[in-house]
């Protein structure tokens, strides 16, 4: 399922994202994440402390390569509307969820400070780099003047992760595509 060249860390913490996104952390035993890395008997507490070591390095790599998924978008070209559409309408894994989003769900997670930190830490990145991307537009004059930065990036966050929710519960990604124009609609720079 690897590369062979991928070390046995780098498998682990591999096997612990994708079953942490489909299983939460109850559901990720020691033993499933050994037999997805392919890994011997051993491996993980020879590379970690336990369980929970190996949990965080696996949401920390996931909320880095969120938060730099993220910037690659909203960092890029174009207008602020433009980016914040490119942020809502970015290729994404509707059905599945939000690798993040999800762990908010996941009691064991929010109960221990230490796991539930890259997932806020990320959570606080992405809503202050789209109401600075609002603060832009409003300066700009791309926005309303009565746009407020921080409720604004709320609502882009509660529109993607809402959204997730509905496509999940529906088995399409009608519903999220749904809210993304709806939130798009409202965000329409003022022709005119």
């Amino acid at each position: 399922m690897y590369s062979a060249v991928m070390s046995t860390s780098d498998r682990l913490i591999e096997s612990t994202r994708e079953l942490l996104w489909e299983r939460g952390y109850v559901g990720t035993s020691p033993k499933a994440i050994l037999e997805r890395a392919g890994a011997g008997q051993g491996s993980m507490y020879h590379h970690f402390k336990g369980k929970p070591d190996l949990a965080l390095a696996a949401i920390r790599r996931t909320a880095e390569e969120l938060r730099a998924s993220a910037e690659g978008v909203l960092g890029g070209p174009g207008t602020p509307y433009e980016r914040i559409e490119a942020y809502l309408r970015r290729e994404r894994d509707v059905l599945r969820g939000c690798p993040i989003g999800r762990l908010t769900m996941d009691p064991d997670v929010v109960a221990s400070d230490e796991l539930r930190a890259p997932v806020d830490e990320t959570i606080d990145w992405i809503r202050e780099r789209i109401a600075g991307i609002v603060e832009e537009g409003r300066e700009q004059g791309l926005f309303a003047a009565a746009l407020d930065g921080e409720e604004i990036a709320a609502t882009v966050l509660a529109t993607v992760q809402g959204g997730y929710v509905l496509a999940r519960a529906s088995g399409s990604p009608a519903a999220f595509d749904m809210g993304v124009r709806g939130l798009l609609s409202l965000l329409t720079p003022p022709t005119e």
